[in-house]
């Protein structure tokens, strides 16, 4: 509660008699108590924010009986993460060494919904399951591996893995490059 009190007369010499001076002093005791009451409160009634994850599911370690998953080229598409927040594509697989099968046509695209994401959706309507193989060089940055990433699920993407870049789709993206 806040009160006034007033200063004792000091008795000085007779004279004008000036108004005393009063001063205030307000008890902020309740309103201290008010602010713990309803921080109390906020903090007991409010649910935190649950973070989100993307389940990933890894392959077991690989023993020498186990072998390589082979992939059919018409079923692979192939994108490599590159410098500058640019995705490079290709259908089917990378095999210069194998000459029944064609270089493949690198293609340049970006991280939007008009970009990769339709790419995606393209070829899973032309092919009904196919198999994209993520493949990101040193320029990449993480953000690009986490929006692949997000891409693959908001696509519904089934089956996908994270490669390594072997030195031939390295070649490919610097001679895209010229």
């Amino acid at each position: 509660m806040a009160e006034i009190q007033g200063k004792a007369d000091s008795g000085g010499k007779g004279g004008k008699k000036r108004a005393k001076k009063m001063s205030t002093k307000i008890d902020m005791t309740p309103m201290v108590d008010l602010a713990f009451l309803l921080l109390t409160f906020f903090m007991l009634t409010t649910t935190f924010a649950k973070p989100n994850v993307m389940q990933l599911t890894m392959p077991v370690k690989k023993t020498d009986d186990v072998e390589d998953t082979k992939i059919k080229n018409s079923q692979a598409m192939t994108i490599l993460l590159g410098k500058d927040n640019k995705a490079y594509y290709y259908y089917g697989m990378n095999t210069p060494n194998d000459p029944t099968v064609q270089k493949p046509e690198l293609k340049v695209t970006n991280f939007s919904a008009n970009g990769i994401r339709q790419i995606i959706m393209t070829r899973q309507r032309q092919q009904p399951e196919p198999i994209i193989l993520i493949k990101a060089t040193e320029d990449a940055k993480y953000k690009n591996m986490v929006d692949i990433l997000d891409e693959m699920n908001i696509t519904n993407q089934k089956k996908y893995a994270l490669v390594k870049v072997p030195q031939v789709d390295l070649d490919l993206i610097k001679e895209s490059a010229l």
